[in-house]
């Protein structure tokens, strides 16, 4: 299985000292984040995109080429690719730099979006939320043939014998984000596409059933490509012992939920004992020592037999040293268990 990293880029204030980061020093932490899990060997490093103040990356491609200058063999993707939302040639042509600038080592990972609010900023309609995607998702695969295309669809111009360029070093793997939506697990399957399950909230195996239609959909299809790849993310948060864990990430996790629902009009916190059951053996998210996350990496590979596992480790203004200490972790006593 492999091991990655994924990053939002958000900026929540401190809740002990109730200061924010500035985004360039955001930045300069994220860079130190994915030089770090480079050189601890970890597998997979995203970027996020999101389109509001307190989160600071709203162009996944230009982040992961800063990356590639200073790393020199993890995996880049974006987590997501809010494809609704943009033009696919676009896309394609800045995920290809990055592939050329990092040898080969871009990834994209698409979605339709958990947050809207770049729909109105590009004048797309909430209302074709499905269609945008369905029909931006054909043109980007189509794109990642070859190097001249003619397509016609609804949403943009159409394109007759257009020149793409530039080219990746190969085709450009192309994953699909879902969540709780099972009919787009079902689409990426007929697809023949990887997914990526994110889930920060829900037990586990609440969403087997849905990577089990996906594989079902994926050989329904007759997809011969070998066996369908299926990821995890979620959010992770690793000490020495649990107790450690459980006590230093909850205000930071419960700091991160509160900016988002301040900013979307509501009130609210993540309890301790919500909290404390989406960290159990059975939730969704991994707080603990490094066994107790390996534990639940194999409780959840039964669930899914999943390829990969993404683990967000920075949210709620976590200082950088703690997130260091995690990736540390994750690397010397989690990976080689993996691995093993």
């Amino acid at each position: 299985m492999e091991l990655g990293l994924y990053t939002f880029g958000d900026i929540t204030p401190d809740p002990g000292t109730g200061r924010a980061v500035s985004v360039a020093q955001r930045y300069a932490e994220i860079l130190a984040a994915a030089k770090l899990a480079d050189d601890a060997g970890l597998d997979v490093f995203g970027v996020g995109e999101h389109h509001r103040l307190d989160v600071a990356i709203s162009s996944p491609a230009v982040v992961m080429a800063a990356i590639a200058a200073g790393t020199k063999r993890i995996r880049l993707t974006s987590a997501v690719t809010v494809l609704s939302t943009l033009d696919p040639v676009r896309v394609f042509q800045d995920f290809a730099t990055v592939d050329l600038l990092s040898a080969g080592r871009a990834e994209i990972i698409a979605g339709r979006g958990a947050f809207t609010e770049s729909f109105p900023l590009f004048g797309a309609e909430l209302s074709d939320y499905d269609a945008l995607f369905a029909e931006k998702l054909d043109l980007l695969l189509t794109l990642n043939e070859g190097e001249r295309v003619t397509w016609k669809g609804r949403f943009r111009p159409p394109l007759s014998d257009a020149e793409i360029s530039p080219r990746p070093f190969s085709k450009l793997p192309v994953w699909v984000g879902v969540g709780g939506t099972p009919e787009s697990a079902v689409r990426a399957g007929a697809l023949g596409l990887p997914v990526i399950l994110a889930n920060i909230t829900q037990p586990p195996a609440n969403f087997a059933g849905q990577i089990a239609a996906y594989r079902q959909s994926y050989a329904e299809r007759g997809h011969d490509s070998g066996t369908p790849k299926v990821a995890v993310a979620t959010h992770v948060h690793v000490a020495k012992d649990s107790q450690t864990a459980l006590t230093e990430f909850y205000p930071y996790y419960s700091a991160y939920f509160s900016e988002h629902l301040r900013r979307s009009g509501r009130v609210g916190e993540v309890a301790r004992t919500v909290y404390e059951q989406r960290a159990g053996a059975l939730g969704p998210i991994f707080v603990g020592s490094p066994q107790q996350i390996i534990d639940k990496l194999m409780y959840e590979r039964e669930l899914f037999a999943h390829d990969r596992f993404l683990a967000q480790i920075d949210l709620g203004g976590l200082p950088y040293a703690k997130v260091a200490r995690s990736i540390e972790l994750l690397a010397t006593d989690v990976l080689p268990a993996l691995r093993g």
